[in-house]
Formats: structure tokens, C-alpha cells, sequence
């Protein structure tokens, strides 16, 4: 059963879809997870729909949601900054802990890239996230962005947006900064973009990516389990970045490699992928408690 919904953060309305599982007895509270989709995307995006369908066939139910200035969200369109994103997934979790349907003590977070990053975070800072799944996901901002624009002359250029657009936000004359200059997406995997994506963002965007550090609290999450998952050859999002969230993580944390798939692996539908969250839920977030 899928369900139209809304909830406050900050003062604006998310809109969002809520996914029940089936066969639930009516008053039995199941565990739940939010769905947080990657940069300027929507909620109806190929990976994120996939995912909540995938949990609610599960028995879990699955909120997947527009954040702020996203989809159908309200909010200035395209100012997607990472701790206000931070924000709406907190308040997310208190929208599902309201629902009769869901365990209160038994919410997760599972997020695509963008997305992976900000359920890090937010699981790091807020304990009532009860199980973490990264896809695609990354902890250092810097070190993303400087192996995204990997050449000396696509460094030099991303550089020179940079000191610009804080050149012109000092002058109160902010700077739009297309996507791909902000993350490069090769043009095979464009495809992948939810219909609505988002093509443009003010710079304060990129400023705030450039300084959004999930590496600093992916330790406190334990002891409460998390699941980061990379394509070992990613085109888009370096695996490096997951490689040192697990380092830095506790235990118990699991890293998975995926050789046959690339950065929007759960848009691919690939079995290995979904045995594998599904085995990693059954051993320690399953939907009853």
C-alpha cells in the first residue's frame, strides 16, 4: 500500500510517499526506514522507488520523501544544503515514529549517493536511527570534489567556480552553478536522473558540500549496524570515500564492493545487490522485532 503524505521541517512541507507492507495485523507496529534520494533529485526517482518497494515487500514500511527545494517539497528550488538535508531526515523520523503502523525504536535510514552521505550523518548525530544503509555514499567533501575533477585542468576550473562564487556571494550577487560542473555524471549514466532533476544550484551549494563531513561522527553510529554499499569501479562518487567511512567506522559495520554494477546500482535491479541488503536486514534489522 503506498500513501500520500506530508510533514513539516523547518517550517516548510515535504511531500512524500509512505510504503506499508502487506499482511501486517492491525495493530502491529513494524520497523521502518526514510528513504533519502542523491543530489537535486526527487522522491520518485528510479533507485529510491526501487528501494522502498524492495523494503515494503520485505515487511518493513518505507517513507520515501521530496527533500526541501526538491520534487514536490516546498522551499527555494535547488538550495539543497547538506545539514538543512540533515534536518529534513530528522524531522522525517519524527513524522514516522507518529504513525501507528511503525515501531518508534525501530527506525533506519537508507540513502543513494547525496543522499548516503546525509543518512551517515544524520545517524551519527541523531541516536534514534536505528540501522544505517549507504549506497554510493561519501564522508569527506573535499576529497570527493578533488578526485571528481580528478585533472589538473578540471581541478584548476572547479577551483576557479569556487573563488568565484564566493567573490560574487560577498558581493551579494550569488552565482548558479550547473550540475554537472558540480558533480560530473558521465553521459552514459545520465539516464538515471529522475524525471525533474534538478539542473542548476546556488553556489552556497557547493560550499556546503565542500565543508559536510560524515567521516567525523560515521564512529558514533555504533553500536548500531550499518551497511555501506560502493561500486568498486564508481563513475561517479569515488569508492575511496566509502572505503574510509568503514574505516573510520564501529562495529558492527559491514562493506560490500559490488564489481558488476556502477553509482546507481539500485536503479539496475541487480540480485546480488538485493540479496545482499536482504540477508544484512534478516541478520540484524529485521522487520518484527
Amino acid at each position: 500500500m503506498e500513501e500520500q503524505v506530508n510533514f513539516v521541517s523547518d517550517g516548510l512541507k515535504l511531500s512524500g510517499i509512505l510504503h506499508l507492507p502487506e499482511g501486517r495485523a492491525a495493530e502491529e507496529r513494524r520497523a521502518a526506514f526514510a528513504v533519502l534520494h542523491g543530489f537535486g533529485s526527487n522522491k520518485d526517482g528510479g533507485g529510491g522507488t526501487a528501494m522502498a518497494k524492495m523494503l515494503a515487500g520485505l515487511g518493513y514500511a518505507a517513507l520515501r520523501f521530496d527533500f526541501r527545494g526538491c520534487g514536490e517539497s516546498e522551499g527555494e528550488r535547488g538550495r539543497v544544503i547538506c545539514m538543512e538535508q540533515v534536518k529534513d531526515t530528522r524531522n522525517a523520523l519524527s513524522f514516522l515514529a507518529t504513525r501507528a503502523e511503525i515501531d518508534l525504536r525501530r527506525i533506519g535510514v537508507v540513502g543513494q549517493s547525496f543522499g548516503a552521505a546525509v543518512a551517515v550523518y544524520a545517524a551519527g548525530v541523531d541516536r534514534r536511527v536505528a540501522a544505517c544503509i549507504s549506497s554510493g555514499g561519501w564522508g569527506d567533501g573535499l576529497k570527493k570534489f578533488r578526485k571528481q575533477h580528478a585533472s589538473a585542468r578540471a581541478w584548476n576550473e572547479f577551483s576557479a567556480m569556487v573563488k568565484e562564487g564566493r567573490r560574487r556571494k560577498r558581493s551579494g550577487r550569488p552565482l548558479m552553478v550547473p550540475r554537472y560542473d558540480i558533480v560530473p555524471i558521465p553521459p552514459r549514466l545520465r539516464g538515471n536522473l529522475a524525471p525533474g532533476s534538478i539542473m542548476e544550484f546556488p553556489f552556497e551549494v557547493v560550499d556546503s558540500m565542500l565543508s559536510f563531513n560524515a567521516n567525523e561522527v560515521v564512529g558514533r553510529i555504533a553500536p548500531r549496524p550499518l551497511l555501506l554499499l560502493h561500486s568498486a569501479n564508481d563513475s561517479v562518487t569515488p569508492t575511496e570515500q566509502s572505503i574510509e567511512l568503514f574505516v573510520r567506522a564501529g562495529k558492527p559495520a559491514d562493506l560490500h564492493l559490488m564489481a558488476d554494477v556502477d553509482h546507481f546500482m539500485f536503479s539496475e535491479g541487480n540480485t546480488l545487490v538485493v540479496n545482499l541488503v536482504r540477508n544484512w536486514l534478516d541478520k540484524y534489522f529485521p522487520a518484527r522485532a
